[in-house]
């Protein structure tokens, strides 16, 4: 038996098919769109992850005797941007040292802070994965690059990475459960009095403007819903992190390559449209994504982000909504803190170390704060949260 990993500089030099075999193998493992090769070529094609942008794709594919078993999203990295995972401190302190941080290999999907398979095995084993991890240090420590990054871990991948001898880093997002409700009112009646009045005047208040709202998805999307978001977007980003990093043509792409995974709410008032967010479909989970907009409205924000996702999430079967990263205003309105894993691979066994110590604080940190957030849920005091992050619903369909 001989295991062999080679580069793929584009996903162009693998074909669809083989890539996706692997990275949704079937119903044995949930559909993850942000790892479809359809995902990442548009980010490729649309110049959003180039060498220019720091983005440089690398990404591995591994075989067993020439037979493909499975494939790795990777990124050489000259900076820490668009990971939602942060070193940069990691970075300062490796150069004072007067060491050279960058460039890292990074695998993740990049922009989308959302937990997902890194190591895409076709069989989705805990061997295969194994293989796939052990090509991925090999080629770290090959190229003399400091570090090796994998972020968003499922947690069975997290404890694989930390058997394998990698860092185990814990951090926290906000995710709303769906605990077999049959509607948002459903839902509201698990909350509170306080909590439940509070939401429903948040609703109604955002759309008090004569606001309407859509949702689109599918053969509903054209390239006019597109231009009036990229709108949004910009305007978004160039205030959050001045330099906005999807491109105008990527989102023109995957609304022709995979349209059906794609739900766009977009508000309008007087004719034109105002505010947009932009979500991504898997067969278990709703991805929110991206916000906009270019008119102000109390509560908007949240009706468009949060509530119209979990309307969406329930009318589908869909078991959560992820809702992007931090965000601690989303506990008010339903959301329950979650623990997301990334595991790091320090080539320099001195950095290491010292990296590993203040992980082990951090990690004790975010349990704790995890804790007390839960102590502190919407939900009333009867309601056992746990019960409702395990609760199995049916499997959500989507549109094919």
């Amino acid at each position: 038996m001989t295991i062999s990993a080679r580069i793929l500089n584009s996903l162009k030099d693998l074909s669809a098919g083989a890539w996706n075999r692997c990275a949704n193998p079937g119903e044995q493992i949930a559909y993850d769109p942000f790892v479809r090769h359809e995902f990442l070529l548009a980010l490729e094609e649309s110049g959003s992850t180039t060498a220019r942008t720091g983005w440089q794709p690398f990404h591995l594919a591994v075989e067993e005797d020439e037979k493909l078993i499975g494939v790795v999203p990777m990124y050489v990295k000259n900076h820490s941007q668009g990971e939602y995972v942060f070193d940069h401190s990691w970075a300062d302190a490796w150069h004072r040292a007067g060491q050279n941080y960058y460039p890292k290999l990074q695998s993740s999907i990049p922009f989308t802070p959302a937990t997902g398979r890194r190591l895409l095995s076709a069989d989705g084993t805990a061997a295969t994965d194994q293989a796939l991890l052990s090509a991925c240090v090999q080629v770290t420590e090959q190229l003399e690059v400091s570090s090796l990054h994998l972020t968003f871990l499922p947690e069975a991948q997290w404890q694989l990475a930390g058997q394998a001898g990698l860092l185990q880093r814990l951090d926290q997002q906000y995710h709303w459960h769906n605990a077999g409700y049959q509607s948002f009112d459903d839902f509201l009646n698990q909350l509170t009095s306080k909590k439940r009045k509070n939401l429903k005047r948040e609703r109604r208040e955002a759309v008090s403007a004569d606001i309407e709202i859509e949702r689109l998805t599918g053969s509903d999307l054209r390239e006019e819903h597109w231009d009036a978001f990229y709108q949004f977007y910009m305007d978004t980003g160039s205030r959050k992190w001045g330099s906005p990093y999807l491109t105008r043509s990527f989102f023109s792409i995957i609304n022709e390559v995979m349209p059906e995974d794609i739900l766009l709410i977009m508000c309008r008032r007087n004719g034109r449209y105002i505010a947009g967010a932009l979500n991504f479909i898997g067969s278990e989970t709703l991805f929110g994504r991206n916000w906009g907009c270019i008119e102000h409205h109390p509560f908007l924000h949240f009706e468009t982000c949060y509530y119209q996702a979990i309307d969406f999430a329930i009318e589908r079967g869909l078991k959560k909504v992820e809702a992007g990263a931090q965000g601690s205003h989303k506990v008010a309105r339903g959301y329950l803190p979650q623990a997301t894993y990334s595991a790091h691979w320090i080539c320099d066994a001195g950095f290491r170390q010292a990296v590993a110590d203040y992980l082990q604080d951090e990690r004790r940190y975010v349990q704790q704060d995890i804790t007390h957030v839960e102590a502190h849920s919407p939900f009333k005091s009867t309601i056992n949260l746990e019960q409702i992050r395990e609760v199995a619903l049916p499997e959500g369909s989507r549109e094919d």
